[in-house]
């Protein structure tokens, strides 16, 4: 009984209204089926085909479901706990509550059912095939991955490979101008996902943009691990990564200063590879540019329910450097999937409903291509990463770790920063971006676009979508709410902004190389390289 006593649980007095609201929209629910009171409209997509309105059976379930939903969410809000304990309740009711939509089941859709007899059993028979071909695939399709191939209709930017190691490959982009900026620019992107989402297609590709406004653009393409280096750490991927990489970009164009990037998981790295060379004495980075990336890992969201000690503990035991049967990999699906469940409505029944109770083919779409096109991780780097980032938030704190030998001070990074946070984003909430402008010293610029993690950043210009946001003046205030008080909106991309600003740090034109690479760091192969074409 003590042990109860210590569970979350709703307070009598909120579980009595919740009741009683529930038996007298029950009750208004029946009579509605009955003919004895107007019926609700659904305001459910899932629920939005004429089928579900022209059976009283089916529309009348429909309708009892979303009450279950709508009272299921409100118990869950009304638990008494601690906040990750409320988090952690409500995304497990909300899983649950949407793997049981009526929508999911054949026997329950009246629209699958009258797609399979106007088919006369070819939705059916077009389903089962589906089904097996994804069993085969591991994953649910979410478009028509036959339509794409990296390199011929995705990641179409020109450039070559000028140099690779056992964890990169990085790409010159040729040049689209006559003249380029002195300083280079260097983009790490994430390493749990490919870096063709800034290259996806030329009229939405952050890349060619870079390249079209003048300058000289290098790209980090990350090799998808395999057992050969399952064993790399978080050290190996700022020494031999996000360093290496610096190195190379610095040889190859002769510049002591570039301007680096990082768009996610990539900005973590490239922010951690700079402060272990400002802990060396070097400054390489005449300004850096990060792109919904964290660093302060206080509160980030929805991601925070799935980390605490003994989730930790579960993965270093299990694919940590110290795990029994050795270093192992943490598989790209499994990330995938994780993801996916984050909105499953939209990822995951969405396309259980389509594919396999309809027959449909899933639609072409490049971005849920690449979004399937998923990748390994080193456990050891996975499980530093977890337990001093998400768990122990230790990235922020001045001389709290030691990365590659050095005593790690992102406060030491003297670059001007611009901080980029997508307002709708899940992933990483824009508040959580925004705390970065607390940790660096130098000149500082934030602007908060629309929508979420992948459609707030890949929004060009020229399609006029969205808007974003930036502050009457330069102060950032530590509260990421008082910063939105005073910030203005304005109507398109964010990418214009940044584009002037990085311009300011991107040195005087000279002529455009003929050649990528020098003679130490000669071309490769084309890009977009061997390395983003391998599948987990």
């Amino acid at each position: 009984m003590q042990q109860m006593a210590h569970l979350p649980q709703i307070s009598p007095d909120a579980l009595a209204e919740l009741q009683s609201d529930y038996l007298k929209q029950a009750t208004a629910l029946w009579n509605a089926s009955l003919g004895h009171g107007e019926a609700a409209a659904v305001g459910d997509r899932r629920f939005a085909a004429a089928e579900w309105r022209a059976n009283p059976a089916a529309h009348f379930m429909s309708q009892l479901y979303l009450l279950n939903a709508r009272t299921l969410g409100q118990m869950a809000a009304a638990v008494e706990a601690d906040d990750k304990t409320k988090a952690r309740i409500r995304f497990a009711v909300q899983q649950f509550v949407d793997a049981v939509s009526p929508s999911n089941y054949l026997a329950l859709n009246p629209e699958a059912l009258q797609a399979a007899l106007d088919s006369k059993g070819e939705t059916l028979t077009r389903g089962m095939q589906h089904l097996w071909d994804d069993v085969q695939r591991g994953h649910v399709s979410q478009t028509d991955e036959s339509a794409f191939e990296v390199g011929k209709n995705v990641a179409t930017t020109a450039g070559s490979i000028v140099f690779e190691n056992a964890l990169f490959q990085l790409i010159e982009y040729a040049p689209l101008t006559p003249q380029v900026h002195t300083r280079p620019f260097l983009l790490v992107p994430p390493c749990i996902n490919k870096y063709y989402i800034l290259d996806l297609q030329p009229d939405n590709s952050l890349i060619r943009y870079a390249v079209s406004q003048g300058h000289r653009v290098f790209v980090v393409s990350w090799r998808n691990p395999d057992d050969e280096v399952k064993a790399l750490t978080w050290d190996d991927y700022i020494e031999q990564g996000g360093i290496q990489a610096i190195r190379v970009v610095q040889a190859i164009s002769g510049q002591d200063k570039i301007n680096a990037l990082g768009f996610c998981v990539g900005g973590t790295i490239l922010a951690t590879a700079l402060g272990v060379l400002a802990a060396r004495g070097e400054q390489p980075a005449a300004s850096l540019t990060l792109l919904t990336t964290l660093l302060d890992f206080a509160d980030n969201g929805i991601l925070d329910i799935f980390v605490d000690e003994a989730s930790v503990r579960l993965r270093e035991a299990t694919l940590g450097p110290d795990a029994p049967q050795g270093p192992q990999l943490l598989h790209g699906q499994e990330l995938a999937t994780t993801f996916s469940f984050l909105r499953p409505n939209d990822l995951v029944w969405n396309y259980v409903v389509g594919n396999y109770l309809k027959g449909e083919s899933p639609p072409a779409f490049d971005l849920l291509y690449w979004n399937g096109d998923s990748t390994n991780l080193p456990g050891p780097m996975y499980c530093w990463y977890l337990r001093h980032t998400y768990l122990q938030n230790e990235l922020k704190e001045p001389g709290k770790l030691t990365v590659c030998g050095e005593p790690l001070d992102l406060s030491a990074i003297a670059a001007p920063v611009y901080i980029y946070g997508s307002r709708e984003d899940h992933i990483v909430p824009w508040q959580a971006a925004y705390r970065s402008t607390q940790i660096f010293k130098g000149r500082k610029r934030f602007v908060m676009g629309a929508s979420g993690h992948i459609a707030g950043v890949i929004n060009p210009p020229a399609k006029g979508k969205r808007s974003h946001w930036i502050a009457r003046g330069a102060a950032l205030p530590a509260d990421p709410e008082a910063w939105l008080q005073g910030a203005t909106e304005h109507p398109g991309s964010w990418w214009t902004d940044w584009s002037a600003w990085l311009a300011s740090h991107a040195g005087p034109l000279k002529p455009a190389p003929k050649t990528p690479g020098n003679r130490q760091y000669k071309s490769i192969e084309p890009a977009p390289g061997r390395y983003v074409k391998v599948k987990a």
